[in-house]
């Protein structure tokens, strides 16, 4: 019988559709607006909002509220600590691919 997968390194913040595309744009982004993150992921706002408020609770993304003359303006960005949770949750998929190539 072959060994289990290895799925200890799946960070389950990251590990979800919405949240993983917010922080593989955000690595490459650096920033982005809510309007562009809610579009690109074609999400609702309220969708949106809680996976934000979920990687912002774990320290990975950044949020920085303003206004452009009255209109209220989101930006999230990767926090280091965002950063390196996903070069830590890449190298797990990578890992996880090789031992399922392997199998069978």
């Amino acid at each position: 019988m072959a060994p289990p997968f290895d799925i200890s390194g799946l960070d389950d913040v990251i590990h979800g559709r919405v949240r993983l595309g917010i922080v593989a744009y955000l690595a490459t982004a650096e920033v982005a607006d809510f309007t562009e993150l809610k579009d690109l992921l074609d999400v609702t706002q309220g969708n949106l909002s809680v996976h934000l408020r979920k990687l912002e609770e774990a320290g990975y993304v950044a949020i920085d509220k303003s206004f452009v003359g009255r209109k209220p303006l989101t930006r999230a960005r990767l926090t280091e600590a965002g950063r390196a949770a996903f070069a830590r949750y890449l190298k797990a998929m990578g890992q996880l691919v090789e031992q399922a190539g392997g199998a069978g």
